[in-house]
């Protein structure tokens, strides 16, 4: 057995007791007849007396290297407040070292550290508790989104990760096919088409912890290259519906994972986006009454969005036409009333699509689906796509034909909302192993340049 306890456990309950602990040398003091250690895993500190003869057989130990410790707790005369494991240290009678570390390239929690350095090393990062920390909140809040959905009668549903590239937005990530010569695959920018096309097979209530992929720039609250998000889809489904669910989901998140936070608003207000464009001069308002309280959250919903916006150089629909673009995506639904303007005044036409913002970010969006073909097709057709771009989304149009329920949904993103949560300064910061802010992997050192063969297998040759 390596270890008896975690480094977290110990308390004066166990005084005289044989124990071994396992963990990563934090602090190491060699008094020349006896020493100190202060031993670090996931769960907390303890503190180690090292005697002389023991102390001999490990001069050679440097910070982070990993030791069993076996020894016999002992009630210290003067507690340590700062430790949980304060009233105790341990007696080492012997002390393996399992893995000796080298010089750090970088200290744990060294905030002089670049943030390219700090990925580099991300394992050696990652040792800081409040990572960890972040990385357990991130844990125990998807949990709840899977009971909480579960209890609901959602079905968790995975969808495919090789697609088809179709015109979503963004730049798609393209994968080459060995078999099928000369033809590709794309990540998916998110399981939209999947999600709706599970509508027409009956599946009523979806959802996926789901890994989207997007070319696109880096910000601070967002991640290029892959992101995650709470995907869910219903059917038969009125907007009003999906805001009450997704409204009493957050809720619970922030009550149970998040407890220290205070809401601003326990019921979320409904705000259109004609209005909060006028008041804020932002579709993300930040509705906070102190905005210096790192624990307020305030949570609203924007709706009643355009269905189109103009194409600009900072706001680009990448596959749509110069004009206009999806306001969300092209497969979200006009409201009832403004369908006769499709035909007249477009720009007038709006949308039951919702977002849902958090302290100023939209950390979620959805909308009601197009669930009409021929409304389908009219949206191809204004948004500029010409016939082949069509025909990228031929399989939906077919769906159609044979029966679907209206439908809707919404994609709360699991990083950004746990960034503005938790009050992180970057994205980066609520996932393990993050893309730095030129889409590399600095850890693995991706993306990197691959054998011939592999692309001579892919009928692929770089221009030069």
């Amino acid at each position: 057995m390596f270890r008896t306890h975690t480094c977290g456990e110990l308390n004066k309950k166990n005084d005289g007791a044989k124990v071994r602990l396992c963990g990563w040398v934090d602090i190491f003091k060699d008094r020349g007849k006896l020493g100190f250690i202060n031993l670090r895993d996931k769960y907390g500190i303890t503190q180690i007396f090292v005697p002389g003869n023991v102390l001999d057989n490990i001069k050679n130990l440097r910070k982070e290297s990993v030791v069993q410790v076996i020894g016999k707790v002992k009630v210290r005369p003067q507690a340590n407040a700062k430790l949980k494991t304060g009233e105790i240290e341990v007696e080492a009678e012997e002390i393996n070292i399992l893995s000796l570390a080298e010089p750090l390239p970088m200290e744990i929690g060294d905030d002089k550290a670049t943030e390219d350095t700090r990925l580099k090393y991300r394992y050696l990062d990652l040792r800081r508790p409040k990572l960890q920390t972040n990385l357990e909140l991130r844990h125990k809040a998807i949990l709840l989104m899977r009971n909480f959905l579960h209890e609901k009668g959602f079905l968790e549903i995975t969808t495919p990760m090789l697609t088809k590239s179709s015109p979503e937005g963004a730049r798609d990530y393209l994968v080459p096919s060995r078999i099928h010569k000369e033809e590709f695959y794309a990540l998916p920018q998110s399981p939209q088409q999947y999600k709706q096309l599970l509508m027409v097979a009956g599946c009523d209530k979806y959802f996926q912890i789901a890994p989207c992929f997007r070319d696109e720039a880096a910000r601070s609250h967002r991640c290029p290259g892959e992101f995650y998000q709470l995907d869910m889809e219903m059917s038969f489904v009125t907007q009003e519906q999906i805001l009450e669910i997704v409204e009493e989901l957050m809720l619970k998140i922030i009550k149970d994972v998040f407890p220290d936070k205070k809401l601003t608003f326990k019921k979320f207000p409904r705000l259109s986006y004609d209005e909060v464009m006028s008041k804020y001069k932002s579709d993300c308002p930040d509705l906070r009454k102190n905005k210096d309280d790192p624990n307020e959250l305030a949570f609203c919903w924007v709706i009643d969005f355009p269905l189109f916006t103009e194409q600009t150089e900072e706001d680009f629909f990448h596959g749509a036409g110069d004009k206009w673009g999806p306001s969300h995506h092209m497969f979200t639904m006009p409201k009832e009333e403004d369908i006769i303007l499709l035909d007249t005044d477009p720009g007038k036409v709006k949308a039951y699509q919702h977002d849902l913002v958090l302290n100023g970010f939209e950390v979620g969006g959805g909308s009601i689906r197009i669930h009409n073909a021929k409304i389908q097709e009219k949206i191809f057709d204004l948004i500029g796509f010409n016939a082949e771009q069509k025909k990228a989304f031929e399989h939906m149009l077919t769906a159609f034909k044979y029966g679907v329920p209206p439908h809707g949904g919404i994609a709360p993103g699991i990083d950004r909302l746990l960034m503005v949560i938790m009050g992180a300064k970057s994205i980066r910061e609520s996932i393990a192993f993050p893309k730095n802010k030129d889409a590399k992997d600095l850890t693995m050192g991706a993306p990197s340049k691959v054998d011939k063969k592999q692309l001579d297998d892919l009928n692929i040759q770089i221009k030069k």
